[in-house]
């Protein structure tokens, strides 16, 4: 009896296993066609001290940037002046994609092929706001890449990288793909690829792949606490990528689109203070001056469609704007204090980044602090110097927040207040006044310069 029962076990197990693995994707074909166009890519820097860390070269570290947004404090790692990782042979005759990342301070970059032959490349071009660079070899009848679509790409659909994790070469892992056009803080040009498959130091600048061998992403960052994988990682879309490498191919450089705007998400707290029926679109936050959009769109402007395109979140717009050619005329689809807009206006090139705010401003002069509060927080004027430095025309800064509603809006200490319910605060006292004849008990859309950054924060008045 008993042995009957094992038996059916047994043979209902293998049956089990027989069906899952019949059902798994094969990838041994796939990495043998794929393999000898993928590079190893080590670089030498001389310009760098050693006992400095660069978080674009160092083998330990993908981006320190996204690192600092996740508020992980990560360790400081050694010097390395033999950093490494990935790329992938483009063309025939030599074009090699890896990451800006990658090749970033390089003084001299070398490419290795699976057949062990070793090449100095040239940087034809370098891309920090994609981080996507472009080499060149002198060779012929190298093997290539075929390339995708990164736009046909499905969440869970099986991916593959390759690349050389922690300098060991060719290494393969295989994943899904877990969520498309994921917008990182420092990287507003790129809508990620976010995947699980095992992406490790080395890897960067190494091809992700879909089951039919093509290149779907470019494999750039990961989420870590540790510097090693832990789960979450980001690929840049080859459509994307393509655009940039053709620029830097005929060009040397990339020229994007710009609207002189400064965007952030809707939120449900922030859809309720301006009156919309759900949380949508790109809110404006500040207007560049000067810019394509100074005149056209203004501070509260909710943009919802771009040339035609739906702009479900503020992630969406940069990497549209980017890719649209600088004197293109474009239509943009806004609600304004209620009501629905079509403006149009032409997109200008987006110029080079400046300094950021922090590295311009003068050291902070101590100021008798007030004991009065509004709001919940100790305010203080602004001085005329304050204003220049930080491109402001009207604004009171937050000294402390000690109650609320100021708490609960996560205001903080060194915000700007400059605009309530749409009007400007030019003083603590007129503050006060707007203050008095403001609805209670609803959200109210309050904007603050954090840093050198606008925003709006929603401000609950009872």
């Amino acid at each position: 009896m008993y042995q009957r029962w094992f038996g059916l076990i047994l043979g209902l197990c293998l049956f089990t296993h027989s069906v899952g693995a019949h059902n798994l994707p094969q990838f041994t074909q796939l990495v043998k066609r794929a393999s000898p166009a993928v590079v190893n890519i080590t670089t030498q820097s001389t310009n760098l001290a050693p006992d400095q860390t660069d978080p674009l070269n160092s083998e330990q570290l993908f981006d320190e940037l996204y690192r600092r947004f996740f508020d992980e404090r990560g360790q400081s790692v050694p010097f390395d002046t033999n950093p490494r990782g990935s790329g992938f042979i483009l063309s025939a005759d030599g074009y090699i994609v890896t990451n800006h990342h990658v090749v970033a301070k390089a003084s001299e970059i070398t490419v290795k092929l699976s057949d062990r032959r070793e090449f100095k490349a040239q940087l034809i071009g370098s891309d920090l706001r994609t981080d996507v660079a472009l080499l060149k070899v002198s060779a012929k009848n190298l093997p290539t890449v075929k390339l995708g679509n990164s736009d046909r790409l499905e969440v869970g659909e099986w991916v593959l990288a390759i690349g050389s994790p922690f300098g060991f070469d060719h290494s393969a892992t295989s994943g899904i793909v877990s969520a498309l056009g994921r917008n990182l803080p420092s990287d507003n040009y790129v809508p990620f690829i976010q995947t699980d498959v095992a992406i490790n130091p080395g890897n960067s600048g190494g091809p992700l792949f879909n089951l039919a061998g093509q290149v779907v992403g470019i494999n750039s960052q990961i989420y870590s606490r540790s510097g090693g994988f832990m789960g979450v990682s980001f690929a840049i879309p080859i459509k994307v990528a393509m655009s940039v490498i053709e620029q830097l191919k005929t060009q040397g450089y990339v020229s994007r689109g710009w609207l002189g705007v400064y965007i952030q998400d809707v939120d449900q707290e922030l859809a309720e203070s301006f009156n919309l029926l759900k949380p949508t679109g790109a809110l404006v936050a500040q207007v560049t001056e000067g810019g394509p959009a100074e005149g056209i769109l203004h501070i509260g402007d909710v943009i919802l469609e771009f040339n035609g395109k739906p702009v479900p979140n503020a992630a969406v717009l940069p990497s549209i704007v980017g890719m649209t050619a600088a004197g293109t005329p474009v239509y943009l689809t806004i609600m304004r204090d209620g009501q629905r807009q079509t403006l149009s206006l032409v997109v200008s090139e987006l110029p080079a980044p400046e300094l950021p705010v922090e590295d311009l401003m003068p050291p902070a002069q101590p100021e008798p602090m007030s004991a009065s509060t509004l709001l919940g927080m100790e305010l203080s004027e602004l001085n005329h110097k304050d204003k220049q430095v930080l491109k402001l025309k009207q604004g009171v800064a937050v000294d402390k927040v000690v109650s609320e509603p100021a708490l609960s809006a996560k205001i903080e200490a060194g915000d700007i207040l400059t605009l309530i319910d749409g009007k400007p605060i030019h003083s603590r006292a007129q503050l006060a006044t707007l203050v008095q004849n403001l609805p209670r008990a609803r959200m109210i859309p309050l904007l603050v310069n954090r840093q050198g950054a606008a925003r709006f924060i929603a401000l609950k008045v009872n």
